[in-house]
């Protein structure tokens, strides 16, 4: 157990989080032009369609590809095919910048996880980076695929679990979900709707450094909890069909959020002497509107504690597994984070399930 005064010495460090976006933006009211012309011919109700892209409160997306190219993409190999593309070498750049911020090399690091539910390769892209950016040859690579939106938390815990066994060693966490490219052109069900308007584009990697590797700094990873909510299955995902990845969402994620996560808080919490109030960072997944509200009515939070979950919300869409890795990265810079501080990252996704994971700086 870790008390609220004593410091864990074998929790790792972040050393660092970077951002990547691609370089095709548009705005909804562009995405929405996009999809009205699409669905005309469908007689689908083009008010509901733009109730539903206005209802989650995204003001624009960042694409893997311009937005004229999506047409040309009609089966799966064609779609996955550019995923490979395009994740690999946003993946590519968001690693050597990261790296770069932590004063590290490639060949400084000895496991990369690397994280996805929009796209599949074999060999993964941890591999292809490992070509790209010449890791030794002997680093060890864990790639996960099917988290989907906890990933970028399940994905620091991991790797912070990882180094508590390797102490010396550095872990990178390397996201990249290309959610534009698994939108299903034909499906006119309210959660493809919903996930055409709220789902966009990025990548984001964190270098995590064990407690005795030598120049620390960065918040620890004191803890982190799994939950895993039993015959849930049908919330969150996807069903695989012969066009790719068909998006399951159910209308009742945020009631799961508002019935479970409280509880699940408060006990992680309680098992290190804390409460709700000794948290000063709240790093939650932008999962959505809804989600977020829910959040703060479970938890009672202050207006003001996921400001920064709403701003990337509104800016770049919710990026699935990049998403709070995005949020964290913004706590990095801008929260003014005092030695003692402590913050909590929040994340949940197919399973149904939630990772907590405890930080310390």
């Amino acid at each position: 157990m870790h008390s609220a005064t004593g410091q864990d010495s074998s929790s790792p460090f972040i050393r660092s989080v970077g951002r990547a976006l691609p370089p095709h933006y548009a705005s909804q009211e562009q995405l929405i032009a996009a999809f009205r012309e699409l669905w005309a011919t469908r007689h689908f109700n083009l008010e509901r369609l733009e109730d539903l892209h206005r209802a989650v409160q995204v003001g624009g997306r960042y694409l893997a590809l311009p937005i004229d190219a999506y047409r040309e993409l009609v089966t799966f190999q064609q779609r996955n095919d550019a995923w490979i593309r395009e994740a690999t070498a946003l993946s590519e750049s968001v690693v050597r910048k990261t790296l770069e911020q932590a004063e590290l090399t490639p060949t400084d690091v000895d496991h990369v996880f690397f994280v996805t539910v929009t796209g599949i390769s074999t060999p993964s892209v941890e591999a292809r980076l490992a070509n790209r950016l010449r890791f030794r040859e002997d680093f060890k690579r864990t790639p996960i695929f099917g988290l989907g939106c906890v990933a970028g938390a399940a994905g620091m815990a991991r790797a912070a679990d990882y180094l508590r066994a390797f102490p010396t060693h550095t872990a990178l966490l390397v996201s990249a979900e290309l959610c534009s490219l698994t939108l299903q052109r034909e499906d006119l069900s309210i959660p493809n709707i919903i996930a055409s308007g709220l789902f966009g584009d990025g990548a984001a990697c964190a270098v995590l450094r064990g407690a005795q590797a030598p120049g620390a700094r960065g918040p620890r990873v004191v803890a982190s909890r799994s939950i895993f909510y039993p015959d849930t299955e049908r919330t969150m995902g996807w069903d695989v069909v012969d066009s790719g990845f068909k998006v399951v969402l159910s209308a009742k994620v945020p009631h799961l959020v508002k019935d479970h996560i409280r509880g699940n808080v408060d006990a992680f919490l309680a098992s290190h002497e804390l409460q709700r109030g000794d948290i000063r960072h709240w790093v939650a997944h932008t999962g959505g509107p809804k989600v977020l509200e829910s959040f703060e009515q479970a938890l009672e939070l202050p207006q003001e504690a996921l400001t920064r979950s709403w701003a990337s919300l509104r800016e770049v869409g919710n990026l699935s597994s990049s998403s709070v890795l995005f949020v964290l990265g913004e706590t990095l810079e801008k929260a003014d984070a005092k030695p003692g501080d402590w913050g909590l990252m929040m994340a949940m996704g197919p399973g149904f399930c939630a990772e907590m994971v405890l930080l310390r700086w």
